[in-house]
């Protein structure tokens, strides 16, 4: 039967560990020294060794022939632990076993001695996968270990282990494993397989691993599937990662480069009916600005294909503008429904951005012209200046700046209703300020620059008043007609109900709610009068003003 590639190169000893130098050097010492806690916690992302390191460890600190911390993994006990029959190393999975009897059920049995090896193992995988009571049992056992007992944890999310747990333990942070270290590897097994490679197919599934061996080893065992003749190529490693190739990423920065927007479209839809994700094709076409960017700045690269130099004439100020596009443009495909159409939007705007214009004066002779002109300009007021008053042309009036305008009457009408039912429209505003964070953090960075300084100061079933800084955001803001649409859908479900948004500037929505409260002040006083009974009878109301009231 066949076995697979990350089960059949697991790492048997701490130098076969990849990327972990610090953890393994750490562990051999342990056992060189004798001095092997009774409880360690193994944390870190997937597929980066830390169970394999557990069964080391186990191997190492019970193997009768260990040199310098290292197993010989030649004797029984080394034998029996690799292929999993030893009863003394016991290797549970937390997810399915995470009850508080599962855990009694361990405390109970590691008070027996080890059969024959000299320390009893216990390796629990995904531990934070462990119900409260069953962290309560186990911290028990740690409180109060019995000799000749380990006992070994691993989480990929630290976070949810108990702070109880781990001061208990020794703590080993796995790093994720880089994109070189694991390439190495993955040409060392190959070369042991008798295969054939290109280095750029294993650099690409380096990548695609994210720092995990085991993902890595699990691509290139799909890869060698489909591999024929022994060799391992660029476009087998593309298809099973699902990357855009560096052919067609190459015509299309081309394309961008030379504005030719319809070509750089045709090349995109091809692109999107090979399969591959538009979310996938952003993310490489970032990747790509990113190392024309390294190129430039003189860093070697392996992607040296004939496109990739010809794109290198890409000036470095058009490549920070296009990687700020492309990244404004890979939030927006991950969050629409529809995500070509804005990969297709997206393509426009980068074929549009244009080359910074190479005049024939650089630009601190520039600067230089400009100086020159001001002076002469200054020279000229000043001569101006000395003239008569009669002399001087008549200044022309400043241009009034425009003011917005603010729709008063339906403010007003908002804040009588929120009167009407106050408990509610506190509720309302409440729910709005408390998600107003995640709602800014929701939307683009353009619609969230427009949004700066504002705030939600009104709130009912129906309209919500945000109050900003600046008029002119507020201005902008009412001026765009799919500001109900951005938000409905995100406040609908964040803050659980969908208004409509109406911008105010903060130093007129202040004016209006003082002559708002004053006017309701006087209603409500005009109210109280009508329903006091009258002092004087009626037709001598001319006295009233003779008449002091002294409550007894």
């Amino acid at each position: 039967m066949y076995q697979a590639l990350y089960r059949k190169y697991r790492s048997q000893t701490f130098a076969e560990m990849v990327g972990q130098t610090v953890v393994a050097k750490a562990l051999k010492q342990a056992v060189s020294s004798g001095k092997v806690s009774h409880a360690y916690l193994f944390s870190g992302p997937r597929g980066t060794g830390k169970t394999s390191a557990a069964k080391i460890f186990a191997k190492a600190m019970n193997c009768p022939n260990q040199s310098h911390g290292e197993p010989c993994n030649a004797c029984d006990i080394c034998q029996d632990i690799t292929k999993g029959s030893l009863e003394d190393v016991i290797e549970i999975d937390a997810a399915s076993n995470n009850g508080v009897d599962e855990i009694r059920d361990i405390r109970d049995k590691s008070t027996y001695a080890p059969s024959r090896a000299s320390y009893k193992v216990y390796i629990i995988d995904e531990v934070h996968m462990l119900s409260t009571g069953a962290f309560n049992a186990l911290l028990k056992t740690l409180e109060e270990p019995t000799d000749h007992v380990v006992f070994i944890l691993a989480t990929t999310e630290l976070h949810k282990i108990p702070a109880t747990i781990l001061s208990r333990v020794q703590r080993f942070e796995f790093k994720a494993i880089g994109v070189s270290d694991i390439s190495q590897h993955l040409e060392q097994i190959l070369t042991r397989e008798g295969l054939t490679y290109d280095p750029l197919a294993l650099t690409l599934i380096a990548k695609r691993a994210e720092g995990g061996m085991r993902d890595a080893l699990s691509m290139l065992d799909q890869a060698l599937s489909l591999t024929q003749e022994k060799q391992l190529d660029l476009a087998t490693a593309e298809e099973i990662t699902g990357s855009i190739s560096l052919k067609a990423l190459d015509a299309y920065v081309s394309f961008i480069s030379q504005g030719q927007v319809t070509q750089a479209l045709s090349e995109m839809d091809l692109i999107f009916n090979s399969g591959k994700s538009m979310s996938r094709f952003a993310t490489d076409l970032l990747n790509y600005l990113r190392d024309l960017l390294l190129a430039k700045a003189g860093v070697e690269l392996s992607q040296l294909s004939q496109g990739f130099q010809d794109n290198l004439v890409l000036s470095q100020e058009r490549l920070f503008t296009m990687i700020d596009q492309v990244t404004d443009g890979l939030q927006q495909i991950k969050a629409a429904s529809y995500p070509k159409i804005y990969a297709e939007m997206m393509t426009m705007r980068l074929a549009q951005t244009s080359e910074p214009q190479n005049n024939s004066l650089d630009l601190r002779g520039q600067i230089e012209q400009e100086l020159e002109q001001l002076r002469q300009e200054v020279l000229e007021l000043k001569n101006r200046l000395s003239t008569t008053d009669s002399q001087l042309p008549p200044a022309k009036p400043l241009p009034k700046p425009s003011s917005f305008k603010v729709n008063k009457e339906k403010i007003l009408m908002i804040m009588a209703e929120t009167v009407e039912d106050s408990q509610k429209s506190r509720q309302y505003l409440g729910a709005l300020k408390e998600a107003w964070q995640e709602i800014l953090e929701s939307l683009s960075a353009q619609e969230k620059a427009l949004l700066m300084g504002s705030e939600p100061v009104l709130a009912n079933a129906e309209h919500a008043i945000l109050a900003f800084d600046a008029a002119f955001n507020a201005e902008q803001a009412m001026r765009r007609s799919d500001l109900n649409t951005i938000f409905g859908n995100v406040m609908s479900q964040v803050a659980g109900f969908s208004p409509q948004i109406m911008a105010v500037p903060r130093a007129d929505f202040n004016l209006i709610r003082q002559e708002f409260a004053q006017k309701h002040r006087q209603e409500k006083e005009e109210v109280q009068a009508s329903q006091e009974p009258a002092l004087l009878p009626e037709g001598f109301q001319f006295l009233q003003d003779k008449i002091r009231v002294i409550n007894d």
